[in-house]
Protein backbone atom coordinates (compact mmCIF):
# COMPACT_ATOMS: atom_id res chain seq x y z
CA UNK A 1 0.00 0.00 0.00
CA UNK A 2 3.17 2.65 0.37
CA UNK A 3 2.74 2.38 -3.24
CA UNK A 4 -0.43 4.48 -3.35
CA UNK A 5 0.28 6.33 0.07
CA UNK A 6 3.17 7.62 -2.14
CA UNK A 7 0.55 8.99 -5.16
CA UNK A 8 -1.37 10.74 -2.64
CA UNK A 9 -4.78 9.34 -3.19
CA UNK A 10 -7.52 9.40 -0.21
CA UNK A 11 -8.17 6.20 0.06
CA UNK A 12 -5.06 4.11 -0.97
CA UNK A 13 -6.26 0.87 0.85
CA UNK A 14 -8.72 0.37 -1.85
CA UNK A 15 -6.16 -0.34 -4.28
CA UNK A 16 -3.18 -3.63 -4.32
CA UNK A 17 -0.71 -4.25 -6.43
CA UNK A 18 0.11 -7.32 -8.97
CA UNK A 19 3.11 -7.93 -6.43
CA UNK A 20 0.73 -8.16 -3.64
CA UNK A 21 -1.85 -10.53 -5.79
CA UNK A 22 0.76 -13.04 -6.51
CA UNK A 23 1.62 -12.91 -2.93
CA UNK A 24 -2.05 -13.94 -1.60
CA UNK A 25 -3.14 -16.30 -5.11
CA UNK A 26 -3.76 -19.16 -2.59
CA UNK A 27 -5.07 -16.82 0.58
CA UNK A 28 -8.37 -18.33 1.51
CA UNK A 29 -9.35 -14.93 3.03
CA UNK A 30 -8.89 -13.60 -0.48
CA UNK A 31 -10.96 -14.17 -3.34
CA UNK A 32 -10.12 -12.93 -6.98
CA UNK A 33 -12.92 -11.95 -9.38
CA UNK A 34 -12.33 -10.84 -12.99
CA UNK A 35 -14.82 -8.90 -14.89
CA UNK A 36 -13.90 -8.32 -18.51
CA UNK A 37 -16.24 -6.88 -21.60
CA UNK A 38 -14.74 -9.81 -23.69
CA UNK A 39 -16.23 -13.36 -22.70
CA UNK A 40 -13.82 -15.12 -24.02
CA UNK A 41 -10.84 -13.40 -21.80
CA UNK A 42 -11.73 -15.49 -18.74
CA UNK A 43 -11.56 -18.63 -20.92
CA UNK A 44 -8.52 -18.21 -22.46
CA UNK A 45 -6.35 -17.96 -19.40
CA UNK A 46 -6.87 -16.08 -16.18
CA UNK A 47 -5.27 -15.65 -12.48
CA UNK A 48 -4.39 -18.56 -11.21
CA UNK A 49 -7.40 -18.87 -8.28
CA UNK A 50 -9.55 -16.30 -10.05
CA UNK A 51 -13.07 -16.53 -10.77
CA UNK A 52 -15.77 -15.25 -13.24
CA UNK A 53 -18.24 -12.27 -12.61
CA UNK A 54 -19.62 -11.52 -16.08
CA UNK A 55 -21.28 -8.29 -15.75
CA UNK A 56 -24.67 -9.15 -18.10
CA UNK A 57 -25.34 -12.72 -16.87
CA UNK A 58 -23.77 -12.63 -13.23
CA UNK A 59 -25.03 -8.80 -12.42
CA UNK A 60 -28.06 -7.71 -14.31
CA UNK A 61 -31.79 -8.72 -13.70
CA UNK A 62 -32.51 -11.25 -16.75
CA UNK A 63 -35.38 -9.41 -17.57
CA UNK A 64 -36.12 -6.00 -16.23
CA UNK A 65 -32.96 -3.03 -17.62
CA UNK A 66 -31.92 -3.06 -13.67
CA UNK A 67 -29.46 -4.94 -11.74
CA UNK A 68 -29.39 -8.31 -9.42
CA UNK A 69 -31.96 -7.96 -6.34
CA UNK A 70 -30.72 -8.99 -2.79
CA UNK A 71 -31.77 -12.75 -3.80
CA UNK A 72 -29.49 -12.90 -6.92
CA UNK A 73 -26.66 -11.29 -4.98
CA UNK A 74 -26.82 -13.73 -2.01
CA UNK A 75 -26.70 -16.25 -4.49
CA UNK A 76 -23.81 -15.12 -6.94
CA UNK A 77 -21.70 -14.80 -3.56
CA UNK A 78 -22.50 -17.98 -2.30
CA UNK A 79 -21.74 -19.45 -5.43
CA UNK A 80 -18.24 -17.67 -5.27
CA UNK A 81 -17.54 -19.39 -1.93
CA UNK A 82 -17.23 -15.48 -0.53
CA UNK A 83 -18.08 -14.51 2.88
CA UNK A 84 -18.57 -10.91 4.17
CA UNK A 85 -15.35 -10.79 5.60
CA UNK A 86 -13.79 -12.23 2.18
CA UNK A 87 -11.46 -9.48 0.77
CA UNK A 88 -12.48 -9.04 -2.76
CA UNK A 89 -9.89 -8.35 -5.42
CA UNK A 90 -11.37 -7.02 -9.05
CA UNK A 91 -9.44 -6.73 -12.17
CA UNK A 92 -10.57 -7.44 -15.91
CA UNK A 93 -9.46 -5.76 -19.27
CA UNK A 94 -9.95 -2.67 -21.14
CA UNK A 95 -7.60 -0.88 -17.92
CA UNK A 96 -10.31 -2.23 -15.39
CA UNK A 97 -13.42 -0.88 -16.52
CA UNK A 98 -15.77 -3.59 -16.26
CA UNK A 99 -13.82 -4.37 -12.98
CA UNK A 100 -14.76 -1.11 -11.68
CA UNK A 101 -18.25 -1.66 -12.97
CA UNK A 102 -18.19 -4.64 -10.95
CA UNK A 103 -17.04 -2.92 -7.48
CA UNK A 104 -19.85 -0.58 -7.63
CA UNK A 105 -22.53 -3.28 -7.70
CA UNK A 106 -21.04 -4.79 -5.42
CA UNK A 107 -21.05 -1.74 -3.36
CA UNK A 108 -24.55 -1.20 -3.96
CA UNK A 109 -25.16 -4.43 -1.55
CA UNK A 110 -22.91 -2.81 1.17
CA UNK A 111 -19.52 -5.51 0.33
CA UNK A 112 -16.86 -2.84 1.87
CA UNK A 113 -13.96 -5.31 1.38
CA UNK A 114 -13.26 -5.13 -1.99
CA UNK A 115 -10.30 -3.88 -3.31
CA UNK A 116 -9.01 -3.12 -7.41
CA UNK A 117 -5.80 -4.51 -8.91
CA UNK A 118 -3.81 -1.78 -10.13
CA UNK A 119 -3.35 -2.24 -13.83
CA UNK A 120 -5.96 -5.16 -14.45
CA UNK A 121 -5.17 -7.56 -16.95
CA UNK A 122 -2.52 -5.62 -18.72
CA UNK A 123 -0.40 -4.97 -16.35
CA UNK A 124 -0.53 -8.90 -15.15
CA UNK A 125 0.13 -9.85 -18.99
CA UNK A 126 2.98 -6.87 -19.23
CA UNK A 127 4.74 -8.41 -16.21
CA UNK A 128 4.44 -11.98 -17.93
CA UNK A 129 2.65 -13.34 -14.36
CA UNK A 130 1.31 -16.56 -14.95
CA UNK A 131 -2.34 -17.28 -16.30
CA UNK A 132 -4.28 -20.44 -16.26
CA UNK A 133 -7.33 -21.93 -18.20
CA UNK A 134 -7.95 -23.91 -14.61
CA UNK A 135 -11.23 -23.45 -13.45
CA UNK A 136 -11.40 -22.80 -9.72
CA UNK A 137 -14.67 -24.64 -7.89
CA UNK A 138 -14.76 -23.98 -3.59
CA UNK A 139 -17.40 -24.53 -1.36
CA UNK A 140 -20.42 -22.49 -1.51
CA UNK A 141 -20.99 -20.16 1.56
CA UNK A 142 -24.22 -19.12 2.84
CA UNK A 143 -24.16 -14.74 2.57
CA UNK A 144 -26.86 -12.67 3.82
CA UNK A 145 -26.74 -8.96 2.16
CA UNK A 146 -28.42 -5.44 2.90
CA UNK A 147 -30.98 -4.81 0.51
CA UNK A 148 -29.83 -2.97 -2.69
CA UNK A 149 -29.13 0.69 -1.84
CA UNK A 150 -30.28 2.57 -4.49
CA UNK A 151 -29.73 6.28 -2.55
CA UNK A 152 -26.17 6.69 -1.55
CA UNK A 153 -24.11 6.00 -5.05
CA UNK A 154 -26.54 5.76 -7.60
CA UNK A 155 -28.89 7.84 -9.26
CA UNK A 156 -32.01 8.07 -12.03
CA UNK A 157 -33.10 10.08 -14.57
CA UNK A 158 -35.78 12.73 -11.73
CA UNK A 159 -32.65 12.75 -9.79
CA UNK A 160 -30.34 14.07 -12.81
CA UNK A 161 -32.99 16.18 -13.87
CA UNK A 162 -33.06 17.96 -10.58
CA UNK A 163 -29.41 18.19 -11.15
CA UNK A 164 -30.33 20.02 -14.55
CA UNK A 165 -32.03 22.34 -12.73
CA UNK A 166 -29.59 23.02 -9.73
CA UNK A 167 -26.76 23.56 -11.93
CA UNK A 168 -24.82 20.95 -10.20
CA UNK A 169 -21.83 19.39 -11.49
CA UNK A 170 -22.07 16.24 -14.05
CA UNK A 171 -19.62 14.51 -15.53
CA UNK A 172 -20.03 12.89 -18.83
CA UNK A 173 -17.32 10.39 -19.39
CA UNK A 174 -17.61 9.36 -23.09
CA UNK A 175 -15.33 10.23 -25.96
CA UNK A 176 -15.66 13.74 -27.58
CA UNK A 177 -17.30 12.63 -30.21
CA UNK A 178 -20.56 11.25 -28.06
CA UNK A 179 -20.40 14.49 -26.17
CA UNK A 180 -21.09 17.08 -28.99
CA UNK A 181 -23.27 14.33 -30.37
CA UNK A 182 -21.25 13.78 -33.46
CA UNK A 183 -21.51 9.78 -32.85
CA UNK A 184 -24.29 7.91 -30.45
CA UNK A 185 -21.74 5.39 -29.26
CA UNK A 186 -17.94 4.45 -29.78
CA UNK A 187 -16.21 3.86 -32.55
CA UNK A 188 -16.22 0.13 -33.48
CA UNK A 189 -19.53 -0.02 -30.88
CA UNK A 190 -22.53 -0.66 -31.97
CA UNK A 191 -25.62 1.89 -31.00
CA UNK A 192 -27.04 0.92 -27.76
CA UNK A 193 -30.64 2.49 -29.34
CA UNK A 194 -30.33 6.18 -28.46
CA UNK A 195 -31.97 7.97 -30.94
CA UNK A 196 -30.59 11.12 -30.21
CA UNK A 197 -27.04 12.93 -29.69
CA UNK A 198 -25.29 14.76 -27.58
CA UNK A 199 -24.64 15.46 -23.86
CA UNK A 200 -26.76 16.36 -20.63
CA UNK A 201 -26.85 20.40 -20.22
CA UNK A 202 -24.31 21.62 -18.01
CA UNK A 203 -22.30 18.53 -18.00
CA UNK A 204 -18.47 18.61 -18.21
CA UNK A 205 -16.61 16.72 -20.99
CA UNK A 206 -13.74 14.11 -19.38
CA UNK A 207 -13.22 10.70 -20.76
CA UNK A 208 -12.60 8.07 -18.60
CA UNK A 209 -9.72 6.96 -19.64
CA UNK A 210 -7.89 10.19 -18.86
CA UNK A 211 -7.36 8.99 -15.13
CA UNK A 212 -4.98 6.28 -16.76
CA UNK A 213 -1.71 5.44 -17.75
CA UNK A 214 -1.77 3.79 -21.41
CA UNK A 215 1.61 2.48 -20.61
CA UNK A 216 0.62 -0.25 -18.62
CA UNK A 217 -3.21 0.62 -17.21
CA UNK A 218 -2.15 2.51 -13.75
CA UNK A 219 -4.00 5.29 -12.44
CA UNK A 220 -1.91 8.51 -12.50
CA UNK A 221 -1.49 9.78 -9.11
CA UNK A 222 -3.85 12.37 -7.24
CA UNK A 223 -2.13 15.04 -8.66
CA UNK A 224 -2.17 14.97 -11.75
CA UNK A 225 -5.94 13.47 -11.26
CA UNK A 226 -6.62 16.70 -9.61
CA UNK A 227 -4.95 18.77 -12.23
CA UNK A 228 -7.73 17.21 -14.79
CA UNK A 229 -10.96 17.03 -12.42
CA UNK A 230 -9.78 20.09 -10.33
CA UNK A 231 -8.06 22.02 -12.42
CA UNK A 232 -9.70 22.19 -15.62
CA UNK A 233 -12.78 21.31 -14.94
CA UNK A 234 -13.72 23.15 -11.60
CA UNK A 235 -14.65 20.41 -9.19
CA UNK A 236 -14.45 20.03 -5.39
CA UNK A 237 -14.09 17.24 -3.12
CA UNK A 238 -17.69 19.02 -1.17
CA UNK A 239 -19.29 18.62 -4.83
CA UNK A 240 -22.68 16.66 -5.06
CA UNK A 241 -21.76 15.12 -8.93
CA UNK A 242 -23.33 12.34 -10.91
CA UNK A 243 -21.48 10.82 -13.50
CA UNK A 244 -22.40 8.62 -16.67
CA UNK A 245 -21.33 7.55 -19.78
CA UNK A 246 -23.93 5.14 -21.99
CA UNK A 247 -24.86 2.36 -19.82
CA UNK A 248 -23.30 3.26 -16.92
CA UNK A 249 -20.10 0.92 -17.13
CA UNK A 250 -17.28 3.99 -17.88
CA UNK A 251 -18.88 6.11 -15.77
CA UNK A 252 -18.54 3.48 -12.53
CA UNK A 253 -14.58 4.10 -13.50
CA UNK A 254 -14.63 7.60 -12.45
CA UNK A 255 -17.09 7.38 -10.25
CA UNK A 256 -14.24 5.44 -8.56
CA UNK A 257 -11.28 7.85 -9.34
CA UNK A 258 -13.22 10.70 -7.38
CA UNK A 259 -14.49 8.72 -4.75
CA UNK A 260 -11.67 6.74 -3.60
CA UNK A 261 -8.61 7.80 -5.27
CA UNK A 262 -9.58 11.66 -4.82
CA UNK A 263 -12.08 11.42 -1.76
CA UNK A 264 -15.23 13.44 -2.78
CA UNK A 265 -17.49 12.52 -0.29
CA UNK A 266 -21.13 12.60 -2.76
CA UNK A 267 -20.79 11.13 -6.37
CA UNK A 268 -23.01 8.72 -8.09
CA UNK A 269 -23.01 6.91 -10.90
CA UNK A 270 -26.59 7.39 -13.41
CA UNK A 271 -26.34 3.68 -14.98
CA UNK A 272 -29.32 4.83 -16.82
CA UNK A 273 -27.23 6.66 -18.99
CA UNK A 274 -27.18 8.10 -22.48
CA UNK A 275 -29.23 4.94 -23.41
CA UNK A 276 -31.66 6.08 -21.21
CA UNK A 277 -31.64 10.12 -21.87
CA UNK A 278 -30.97 10.07 -25.31
CA UNK A 279 -34.61 8.38 -25.55
CA UNK A 280 -36.52 9.97 -23.23
CA UNK A 281 -39.29 12.50 -24.33
CA UNK A 282 -38.89 16.09 -23.41
CA UNK A 283 -35.92 16.29 -21.35
CA UNK A 284 -33.19 18.87 -22.82
CA UNK A 285 -30.23 17.86 -24.80
CA UNK A 286 -26.94 20.14 -25.58
CA UNK A 287 -24.57 19.88 -28.47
Amino acid sequence: MDEFVRRGYAHPEVLVSTDWVASHLHDPAVRIIESNEDPLLYASGHIPGAVEVDWTADLNDPVRRDYLTREGFEALMSRLGVTPETTLVFYGDKNNWWATYAFWVFQLFGHRNARIMDGGRLKWELEKRPLTREKPSYPPTTYRAPERDDATIRAFRDQVLAHVQARKPLVDVRSPAEYSGERLHMPDYPNEGALRGGHIPGAVNVPWSRAINPEDGTFKPADALRAIYEGEQGLRPDDDVIVYCRIGERSSHTWFVLTYLLGYQRVRNYDGSWTEWGNLVNVPIER
